[in-house]
């Protein structure tokens, strides 16, 4: 699984190891549950709801428990999964609606980890039905737009809305779904992680912008060049500094 910055591009740009080790070394379940965590204070945070699959090297999926909310899990609370989305490893149960995950990882081969929820700002952009511009360079550290799923069917548990909304997003990267949320993929956790985050803060920012009116969105070059040597890399230190902050505000989370 894809989760290494780049090699080359730390040669060039950060030559110097630092003084220690920026994360410890961690276990699946405990990277599971630090994305989690971090995502809940980014604003991926409505109640219960929202579930993220990451997909092993042995075939098998972690994903998070239905009952928790992404703020309190720890790496003990993450469930396995077999590949029809069953429980094989622990303590919980597993949405209803994982079958929209199973779904798109059967597609999609290059698609380790599947995220989907009802984010703060980006559900208010998917309400109105319209992709937010690209105000900033921390907007554009993902390089193309959603793509807008403009028919809500229900829940996504309904195995036919589950199957639209995985279709509706197809080969792209993540999506915007009509008066419901968002849906996104990666290969692995950091790329997981830089796309959740620049989605909510382009959101956010948009938002702000267009409230006050005024805003230059830009060019649609400068934003790709931005995203493509970002969004393809990872962001050097970004996931290791969100994750040692949430180590730090609760040590327990990696129990």
């Amino acid at each position: 699984m894809n989760t290494d910055i780049n090699t080359e591009l730390l040669k060039k740009y950060a030559p110097m190891k630092g003084r220690y080790q920026l994360l410890p070394d961690l276990t699946p379940r405990q990277s599971m549950a630090l994305l989690c965590r971090v995502l809940y204070r980014e604003g991926y945070n409505d109640h219960i709801a929202g579930h993220i699959t990451c997909r092993q090297l042995d075939g098998s999926y972690l994903a998070n428990p239905w009952e928790l909310t992404w703020g309190e899990l720890t790496a003990s609370d993450i469930l396995r999964l077999d590949s029809g989305g069953r429980v094989i490893e622990g303590d919980w149960n597993i949405t209803p609606a994982i079958n929209l995950h199973m779904d798109i990882h059967a597609a999609r081969h290059d698609v380790n980890v599947v995220i989907h929820n009802h984010p703060k700002w980006s559900s208010v952009w998917s309400a109105v039905g319209r992709i937010p511009p690209v105000y900033d360079q921390t907007s554009a550290m993902v390089d193309s737009d959603p793509v807008f799923y403009d028919e809500y069917r229900g829940t996504v548990e309904d195995g036919a809305a589950g199957r639209a909304a995985a279709n509706a997003l197809g080969s792209h990267k993540w999506a915007l779904l009509a008066n419901h949320g968002v849906l996104l993929v990666a290969n692995g956790i950091r790329q997981a992680h830089l796309r959740a985050v620049t989605l909510e803060w382009r959101a956010r920012l948009a938002w702000r912008v267009e409230t006050l009116g005024d805003g230059s969105p830009l060019p649609a070059s400068v934003a790709a060049d931005i995203g493509r040597r970002t969004d393809s890399n990872g962001f050097p230190f970004l996931w290791e500094a969100m994750a040692r902050e949430e180590i730090r505000r609760d040590p327990s989370v990696l129990e």
